[in-house]
């Protein structure tokens, strides 16, 4: 009858180097290797196969530890799972808090979106700050609810209701994965967050824009010049926000003042060349110079993971603190409020709607936006010049 393995005989092949595989009862062994160190191996057989799985090196694995785990892994084994398989499959999907399921939904929503830019920055700056680190079965209703108030109490209701929208999605993904059997976010709508959004209206006067660059010069140490070039940019050019601060300077020509943004820059999909007025060929100057060598317009300031280019939230930031000082002294409004202002001014300027539809970069709706094909440059670089001309008496 064999001798029964102990914890001292365990010491004693360690201390002596004797290299080789030592059992120790119910296909658990003893292994000390060649380097001279010891570990904790199982051998058994599973659908005709003999396979082999280590739990663990020794001391750090006591033999009491290592019986137990043999006693699991083989209950396991009863009910047809292998254990080395499960093992593969937990060191390929380590997802274990809500930081490492985030990053594998935001790799999805990276092949099936096209500004997947925009979930992810709402995740890392409001979610994952309040759940990011928590295990994913500990995120509970409550939790959900302390990211939607605390949006919404910082006075952006309508990235609460995105917010809500994207922990909703990233717990169904968790669900999709067998990672968690219930979704905290589920009970909770839009009226718990920012409340059913109403279409914008806000479009600032003329005397309105003469007060908030005043306003700006006024305080140019807090709210700098980049920020001052890129909200004359997008109220004069009617561009998004993000196309204008993801711009590379490789779009341009400033020879022949025009902008050739590329489909993928672009909301719609679609490339579009931009025409430039005169008075922004010296911002574009300007600007090329501070960018300092960088292939950005819009270098970011700090190091960033995230971009290259300025973060889009570096302007509302600056004119959230000129409001917090009560230093901006009109009534509240967006970024993209500038962008409906600059096509209320071509309007104003009898611009016809069609043009001006096209200075802003929308898709014409139906037959004839199927069958005019027509790019109207010249057309918009004039009404684009008459905003500009406008402009320039108070930028």
């Amino acid at each position: 009858m064999a001798l029964q393995f102990t914890d001292k005989k365990a010491k004693a092949l360690l201390k002596a180097g004797k290299v080789g595989k030592y059992s120790a009862g119910n296909g658990l062994y003893f292994k000390v290797s060649n380097e001279g160190n010891a570990f904790w191996i199982v051998r058994y057989n599973i659908r005709n196969k003999r396979r082999e799985i280590t739990l663990g090196s020794y001391p750090v694995m006591s033999l009491a530890d290592a019986n137990t785990e043999t006693a699991l892994l083989k209950n396991k084994l009863k009910n047809n799972v292998d254990p080395l398989v499960e093992r593969q499959r937990e060191d390929n999907e380590p997802l274990k808090t809500v930081d490492d399921l985030a990053e594998d939904w935001l790799k999805e929503c990276d092949r099936r979106l096209k500004h997947s830019n925009i979930p992810r920055r709402v995740y890392t700056k409001d979610i994952s700050p309040i759940i990011g680190e928590l295990e994913i079965e500990q995120v509970s209703p409550r939790d959900i609810r302390t990211i939607i108030i605390k949006i919404k109490d910082s006075g952006r209701p309508s990235i609460s209701n995105d917010a809500l929208m994207y922990c909703k999605q990233l717990f169904r993904h968790g669900i999709k994965l067998d990672l968690t059997r219930y979704n905290p976010a589920d009970a909770f709508s839009v009226n718990d967050a920012g409340g059913v959004e109403q279409s914008r209206s806000r479009v600032l006067s003329f005397e309105e824009l003469k007060i908030i660059f005043s306003c700006f010069q006024e305080n140019n140490e807090s709210f700098v010049r980049e920020n001052y070039l890129a909200v004359a940019l997008l109220v004069t050019l009617g561009i998004r926000k993000g196309e204008l601060v993801s711009a590379k300077w490789e779009e341009f020509d400033l020879d022949a003042s025009l902008w050739h943004m590329p489909e993928e820059k672009s909301k719609t999909g679609v490339a579009i060349t931009i025409p430039l007025p005169y008075e922004t060929i010296e911002w574009f100057q300007e600007l090329y110079v501070r960018s300092n060598g960088s292939e950005f317009v819009f270098p970011r300031r700090r190091a960033s993971k995230r971009f290259g280019h300025m973060s889009p939230d570096t302007i509302n930031v600056a004119l959230q603190n000129l409001r917090k000082s009560k230093k901006l002294k009109i009534d509240h409004f967006t970024l993209h409020d500038l962008r409906r202002t600059c096509r209320s001014m071509l309007a104003s300027e009898g611009i016809p709607g069609h043009i001006a539809e096209r200075c802003l970069n929308h898709k014409i709706k139906g037959v004839e936006g199927i069958y005019d094909r027509y790019d109207y440059l010249e057309e918009r670089r004039e009404a684009l010049q008459k905003i500009a001309t406008k402009l320039a008496t108070i930028i």
